[in-house]
């Protein structure tokens, strides 16, 4: 059976599912198309950090206008989404680190960016009151904070819903082609027609593109993430490094969740990960050295999910150099979740007018063509 909608949206993370919302608020029947459920993956089970601070310069207008949308996000969704914006602050461990700060700092003011502030040793313990002593300053972008991923993911998919997109959930997008001026892609027993295509398939998105002939040097990873047994409150901000991989914040409960960057085993086939413990206790001896209070907790749990992330570490977004109706929305490289809300409201921006007032020239598909 065809069934004829307006776009079909292939990958129900948090891209996916704001694109469709977004869609639908603009007078869009979408249909998204899942092969698990919606936040399965990485826009279900990452650390939730809603950081502008320390972007590379292409995405920082798209980071920028998801921002604005993440301060209105109950009236937008009828859900908090847990979000708090207690800041982030990126801590400089020595007087090298800290003059790079000031080095970027001053480019990116010179740029026309203002929401990222050099900060000095007294500012630092004033905002992160359990840091080393010996840290002798950082950068912090008040504005930033984080929330809960696989909340927000289920928000963003039940208004869409409530808006008249079609969510089809637990079957894969197949056969994904261009016939007649219309993208077709069957799912289960059915195939979807539609005028645009939105590959927003996270790990999964570069097969897309490379059988549609845009090839991207893209690679699967899975983050790592661990929880801590409780500790007093000692911090409120979240945290991340200058030089070494770790990003953590504090839950209400006490509780730490410790990230960065390392990395597990991801089986994408399969959608099952295999941790490695020993980059995790590299993860959880740097908390111990930079934050004594932590010394006596425990690792309580550990995770991964399972992500896309390019040559470049930048998102492949906007639409096809090749095809007509065709836009990626794929390879966020570890850190999507913020861009989520904004980078929706953008595709469908572009979907529906044609154009953007939202730079996105860096993350278009094509410049690893031109590379």
């Amino acid at each position: 059976m065809t069934v004829r909608r307006d776009a079909i949206i292939v990958g129900g993370g948090i891209h996916g599912c704001s694109t469709a919302l977004h869609l639908a608020l603009r007078g869009f029947r979408p249909v998204l198309i899942e092969k698990d459920y919606a936040g399965r993956h990485a826009s279900g089970v990452n650390a939730g950090g809603v950081r502008q601070l320390a972007r590379h310069v292409a995405e920082i207008p798209l980071s920028i206008r998801s921002m604005d949308v993440w301060e209105g996000i109950e009236d937008l969704l009828g859900d908090s989404c847990g979000f708090e914006n207690a800041g982030q602050v990126l801590v400089a461990e020595d007087a090298a680190e800290l003059d790079a700060c000031r080095t970027r700092v001053a480019d990116l003011n010179l740029r026309g960016f203002d929401h990222e502030e050099l900060i000095d040793a007294a500012e630092l313990r004033r905002l992160v009151p359990a840091v080393a002593e010996t840290c002798p300053g950082g950068i912090v972008s008040r504005r930033d904070g984080a929330a809960e991923p696989a909340r927000t993911t289920t928000a963003f998919r039940r208004r869409a819903e409530s808006l008249g997109c079609l969510i089809r959930e637990g079957v894969a997008a197949s056969n994904v082609r261009r016939e007649g001026g219309q993208w077709r892609v069957d799912a289960g027993a059915e195939t979807y027609e539609a005028p645009v295509l939105v590959n927003a398939a996270g790990a999964w998105a570069g097969r897309i593109a490379a059988a549609l002939g845009e090839p991207v040097p893209v690679e699967t990873v899975a983050p790592m993430l661990m929880i801590t047994s409780r500790v007093p409150a000692f911090i409120r901000p979240v945290v991340i490094l200058r030089g070494r991989k770790l990003s953590f914040k504090q839950f209400a409960n006490g509780t730490v969740l410790i990230g960065g960057g390392h990395l597990a085993t991801p089986y994408p086939d399969t959608g099952e990960t295999v941790l490695d413990w020993r980059k995790l206790q590299e993860s959880a001896r740097t908390v111990f050295d930079l934050f004594p209070v932590m010394r006596g907790a425990t690792i309580v749990r550990a995770w991964a999910g399972i992500e896309a992330r390019t040559r470049d570490d930048l998102p492949v977004f906007g639409p096809s150099a090749r095809h007509e109706g065709l836009f990626h929305q794929f390879g966020f490289s570890l850190h999507g979740f913020q861009l989520g809300p904004g980078a929706g409201a953008v595709m469908a921006e572009m979907i529906a007018t044609g154009h953007t007032n939202t730079p996105i020239d860096g993350l278009r598909i094509d410049r690893f063509a031109r590379a």
